[in-house]
């Protein structure tokens, strides 16, 4: 089965609502209608009902109507124009006078009945609306008299309200669908564009953005948050294409440097020394070829969050000890002073293995952009609820400008600059998408010239 448009759809709910409440409308209609017509009636008949009472004469258990040329109204005497039916029945209920309009016909009569109850019944064929009321000589019932009028006016009256109101009601709900459908068609115009916008966009062309509505509903709100998705997938895709292009060149400069020296290695013989400097020197860049994989395998794995935490109590203290311990021989190397200043033992809810890379890197970043004579430090304290991890270096520092940039992939501030400090760019990228996933804030401060200062924010266990 053929769903029906979002547009139809729209007009369709509102139709349903519309015609529950048109049907109850019309109903609440008719029986007022119907209630009025029926109480205007039971007021006529009741009038009828007082009027012949006082035409009659009680006397000694008896009664007789006093003017008997009241049969002679029109009202007494015909069925076709707002018909009165009056019938007098003695005690027994035995007919006594009538109205010439019932003919051969009587009125139903029931002692059962309450007194002056009004009921619906038939004579000649005709729907009737009629009373019956006792006739008191004091305290004593001496008679009856019943009255009914037509309810024929009044079944017309109802018949042709009726009848308009089922005609009216299906018209109606056609012209309200009608106009609902386009009504909708207006109101879901941003959608239509949302969808003409999406159609257009692909991988090649994410510059196209949604019109915003002019009017600041529901559908501004989606197309504005359309529009904040394809930013962000836009500038995802852009830095996924950088990243590629500086990886690919990366992965290229150390091979294009081995294919070299091997190509000037073979085209004439050469001593043992010099081979072996040569095939040391392609050695070193083999391992730095598989450094910068390695690292590139990382970050795409933590990039994807594919990597699953493995939440423990990890000795921070020792954490750091341990790094600064790792690369000793650098250390010594450079105659790099170490400082620690631990307020006391901290510990931390976080993943071990995930945040020793961090520490890794930060420290290892710290001693490669130090310089010899220079000083390391390393501080936990107690900052408000948290811990914080600051790590001092007296390195050549950061321009102002770059510190922005120095978590993107492959940024490398003051490369050019500094030509003998080898590396990836890589380090830093790693470090902020693992501070993210073990939701440690990071922040770094820097002074070209005078050092670098990292600061790492976490909840102590």
């Amino acid at each position: 089965m053929q769903q029906l448009s979002f547009k139809n759809r729209i007009a369709s709910h509102y139709i349903i609502t519309t015609a529950l409440l048109i049907f109850v409308v019309f109903f609440v209609i008719y029986s007022i209608v119907k209630l009025s017509v029926y109480n205007h009636l039971n007021t006529d008949i009741s009038k009828e009902v007082e009027n012949h009472l006082n035409e009659i004469e009680i006397k000694n258990n008896t009664f007789r109507l006093i003017h008997m040329d009241e049969w002679e109204e029109r009202e007494h005497n015909t069925v076709d124009v707002n018909p009165v039916f009056i019938q007098f029945l003695d005690k027994n209920g035995t007919i006594i006078e009538k109205s010439p309009n019932l003919k051969n016909e009587v009125l139903f009569f029931d002692k059962k009945k309450n007194d002056s109850e009004l009921y619906d019944t038939k004579i000649l064929g005709n729907k009737i609306r009629q009373i019956q009321v006792p006739i008191y000589d004091g305290s004593t019932i001496v008679g009856y008299i019943v009255i009914a009028m037509s309810l024929e006016g009044a079944s017309m009256v109802l018949q042709n309200l009726s009848k308009i109101l089922i005609i009216a009601y299906p018209l109606i709900l056609i012209i309200l669908f009608f106009i609902a459908r386009f009504i909708a068609g207006r109101s879901i115009k941003p959608i239509n564009s949302i969808i003409n916008t999406s159609n257009i966009i692909t991988k090649d062309n994410l510059r196209s953005r949604i019109p915003l509505p002019q009017n600041k509903d529901e559908l501004f709100v989606l197309s504005q948050t359309i529009n904040s998705l394809l930013d962000r997938i836009e500038t995802a895709i852009e830095r996924e294409k950088q990243f590629t292009s500086d990886a690919s060149h990366e992965l290229r400069t150390p091979l294009t440097v081995i294919k070299g020296t091997l190509e000037v290695l073979i085209r004439k013989p050469r001593m043992a020394a010099e081979y072996e400097e040569k095939i040391n020197f392609c050695v070193n860049e083999v391992d730095r070829l598989n450094n910068l994989v390695d690292q590139l395998l990382l970050l795409a794995r933590f990039e994807n969050q594919k990597q699953t935490l493995k939440l423990e109590k990890v000795y921070l203290n020792s954490l750091f000890l341990d790094s600064i311990a790792r690369y000793s021989s650098k250390i010594q190397s450079k105659n790099i002073t170490i400082s620690s200043d631990f307020e006391r033992d901290f510990y931390a809810e976080t993943d071990g293995y995930l945040f020793s890379i961090v520490i890794n890197n930060l420290i290892s970043n710290a001693l490669k952009y130090s310089n010899s004579n220079g000083n390391l430090t390393v501080r936990i304290f107690n900052n408000d609820a948290k811990v914080e991890c600051h790590i001092i270096d007296s390195g050549i520092g950061i321009p102002k400008e770059n510190l922005e940039r120095i978590f993107n992939p492959f940024y490398r501030s003051n490369a050019t600059d500094h030509p003998e400090i080898k590396g990836t760019g890589l380090g830093l990228s790693i470090v902020k998408r693992l501070c993210s996933l073990l939701s440690i804030e990071i922040r770094i401060t820097s002074q070209e010239g005078l050092g670098t200062k990292v600061i790492l924010s976490l909840f102590e266990a």
